[in-house]
């Protein structure tokens, strides 16, 4: 780093976590979804995180109108678990379409990828990312583990990157879309930008 170069405090970040179920949203089991996402991404990510998070059924409308709500609210980031199946109750893809402005293919066809190392089921999964005005959507799988597969990828025996997680490729399309520059763990999910786009940061003071 030069002398002369400017140094950028870590921006806060406001991200939305929502997690589709309808047993889980009634009482009848324990979510896991929304600790799952918490836990991830306050290991994920160093700047400050500001969480708005939703637990709701799988009702088309009502995830539309979540997912609109977080958007308002200002989420740079908005990662949903839930509801991404074949099931006549998996509406979360249809409902996070609905509210787009462009989709984004790419990140469920690295997470079908990711997935088929392990099951074949893999191409039962539906997950869409999307934008909507300047933040970006992402629906994740319902369970905890393949959250965090999915998120960081998959690694070999010697800590080597082996299928790359979708998570690497996040903050630089914030970047793009006009939102906050996010810094990541790099132990956990080392994210990708062209030289062009890096910049140095340090630590958001108090």
């Amino acid at each position: 780093m030069s002398s002369g170069e400017h140094i950028y405090p870590l921006e806060a970040v406001t991200i939305g976590i929502v997690s589709i179920s309808d047993r889980a949203s009634s009482g009848v089991y324990e979510d896991k979804g929304l600790p799952a996402l918490q836990d991830w991404l306050t290991r994920a990510l160093l700047n400050p995180i500001t969480f708005e998070a939703r637990l709701i059924p799988d009702e088309k409308d009502g995830i539309s109108q979540a997912l609109v709500e977080l958007v308002d609210a200002g989420c740079a980031l908005v990662l949903t678990t839930g509801g991404t199946g074949p099931a006549l109750r998996d509406v979360t893809p249809e409902a996070t379409l609905a509210i787009a402005d462009k989709e984004m293919p790419g990140f469920g066809e690295q997470m079908r990828r990711i997935s088929l190392e392990f099951v074949p089921t893999a191409i039962l999964s539906r997950q869409v990312a999307v934008i909507r005005a300047k933040t970006l959507i992402i629906n994740l799988p319902g369970q905890p583990k393949s959250i965090a597969e999915t998120l960081e990828g998959l690694r070999d025996a010697d800590g080597k990157s082996k299928v790359p997680g979708i998570f690497a490729a996040v903050p630089y399309c914030i970047d793009l879309i006009g939102g906050p520059y996010l810094e990541t763990v790099d132990s956990v999910c080392k994210a990708f930008r062209p030289k062009t786009a890096l910049r140095p940061t340090r630590p958001a003071a108090g």
